[in-house]
């Protein structure tokens, strides 16, 4: 039985392949067909959008954080027989952190035997785009390059020259020819597309994706194309052959009652979390319940924290004016709840951000003043290696990850032994370094993804239970 699905890519990033990854996501929902979206690389805002346009999760398939065979397991886990799978690819076809490719969105394709179609920006050309096609077609012979679609043409007469000149010279079809939009449905910010918790209208921008797919795309060619290229199931008789607790093991799931409930910070300002990382927690035998530093004056009862990454700084006002939450979650750290920050959590973490609007306090748990650049300040694959003792990894571990701030530390108050990590690769909180811990908080630029780095879902865990324990002994003490 086949397993359907498509690569989309593009010469680099800024093609527009995610307008029309999102697009063909949802034409495909309107033809009836159940879709699993996934985001090739560290990405959260594209694959926010994917998954609004899908209606479920999008799940992330990356061979630098995660380790191939691992890649497999978690997207035949995410499919079902009648699923069409929609990969959104990252950069360009071939680009990758070396020159032999291995982490490139051509070689996921090749990974999981799925048929490609390249993205391409036909702005001020016409048929220099066929040797590109052919050029990226005969780079990698094994890659099964199975259409091109065409964006941003400018009128009938150059979409025909170009489409006939890609067809003629490389018998690769053309699926279809986006016209330069006059209309932006999907703002941008430094980080790409704006998130799809911020706004009230990206319902209406999917709408609009998918009316452009439907109007200038050819979706049956495009589905025939997908059927006829892509592989089979890996076992006889079709289905996931990789039960999702298989990526995560774990012990006997304990009774309701004891497990330990992790919060996880999510939010328009805090958003930025891979659903296997939420996975992982609830495979672990955490249950997890949804905190807000916007909405809640202070926090539930917890065992532990998670606090991944977003835009505190376009909330600071709201964050800073949140005082009761800021000074609860202050105390509950110093009591010792074990906190896991990543990035923007990190910030939030801080003292306080100065921004051009002004200085606005943070939590105050670690000894940090945060500031802006205009530039990225960290941008990429991360590897660290843990060298100082914390809540979280042993010593020796090596973790990898990735980062994308413009923020900085413009003030560090700790000293060396508050830093756990040795930045092998990327930037860092400060001189090369990264992870501020104080008492069971650890906080880093990093993000982690969970099948990458499965010790610390475990670690999360065992440290809720731990403290789960201790509070409960305190209060029969009481």
């Amino acid at each position: 039985m086949k397993c359907p699905g498509i690569v989309i890519s593009a010469l680099r990033g800024g093609s527009g392949k995610t307008i029309i990854s999102i697009g063909i996501v949802a034409a495909l929902r309107s033809l009836g067909k159940t879709v699993a979206p996934f985001k090739k690389g560290p990405d959260y805002i594209d694959a926010g959008w994917l998954a609004l346009a899908a209606g479920r999760p999008c799940y992330n398939l990356d061979t630098f954080l995660i380790e191939p065979d691992r890649v497999r397991h978690s997207f035949y886990t995410h499919m079902q027989p009648g699923d069409v799978a929609v990969i959104e690819g990252n950069r360009g076809l071939y680009d990758c952190i070396d020159t032999h490719g291995m982490t490139s969105t051509a070689e996921l394709a090749k990974l999981l035997d799925l048929p490609l179609i390249l993205c391409l920006d036909a702005t001020k050309t016409t048929r220099t785009l066929a040797a590109v096609v052919a050029g990226c077609a005969g780079f990698d012979r094994k890659l099964k390059l199975a259409g091109v679609i065409l964006n941003r043409v400018a009128g009938s007469r150059h979409e025909s020259i170009v489409r006939r000149s890609i067809e003629e010279h490389c018998g690769i079809p053309v699926l279809g020819a986006v016209p330069k939009l006059g209309r932006q449905n999907f703002p941008e910010r430094h980080m790409g597309l704006v998130p799809t918790p911020e706004h009230s209208w990206a319902k209406d921008s999917v709408t609009a994706a998918r009316d452009v797919a439907m109007e200038h795309l050819n979706m049956e060619a495009l589905l025939r194309s997908i059927v006829a290229a892509s592989g089979d199931w890996p076992a006889e008789g079709g289905g996931p052959i990789y039960p999702r607790n298989v990526l995560t093991a774990s012990a006997v799931e304990p009774p309701a009652a004891t497990r330990p409930r992790i919060g996880v910070m999510q939010d328009s300002a805090f958003q930025f979390y891979y659903p296997e990382n939420i996975e992982a927690l609830i495979d672990e035998g955490a249950d997890v319940v949804r905190v807000s530093p916007l909405r809640d004056q202070g926090l539930p009862d917890l065992d532990a924290l998670y606090i991944g990454g977003g835009f505190p700084e376009t909330h600071a006002g709201a964050l800073a004016d949140n005082q009761s939450f800021r000074q609860q979650l202050s105390a509950l750290a110093e009591e010792g709840l074990p906190i896991y920050a990543e990035c923007g959590g990190l910030m939030y973490l801080g003292e306080k951000l100065v921004l051009d609007s002004g200085t606005y306090p943070m939590a105050g748990v670690l000894p940090i003043v945060f500031g802006f650049s205009k530039k990225p300040q960290g941008h990429g694959y991360t590897i660290l290696r843990v060298d100082h003792a914390n809540p979280f990894y042993p010593v020796g571990t090596e973790i990898k990850g990735h980062e994308f701030h413009y923020s900085k530390a413009i003030e560090w108050g700790g000293d060396d032994a508050d830093l756990a990590f040795t930045m092998t690769r990327g930037k860092g909180l400060t001189a090369s370094r990264d992870g501020a811990c104080y008492r069971n908080v650890l906080a880093t630029y990093t993000h982690i993804h969970a099948l990458g780095t499965p010790l610390w879902a475990r670690s999360m865990v065992q440290n809720a239970a731990r403290y789960r324990s201790q509070k409960n002994r305190r209060h029969a003490l009481a």
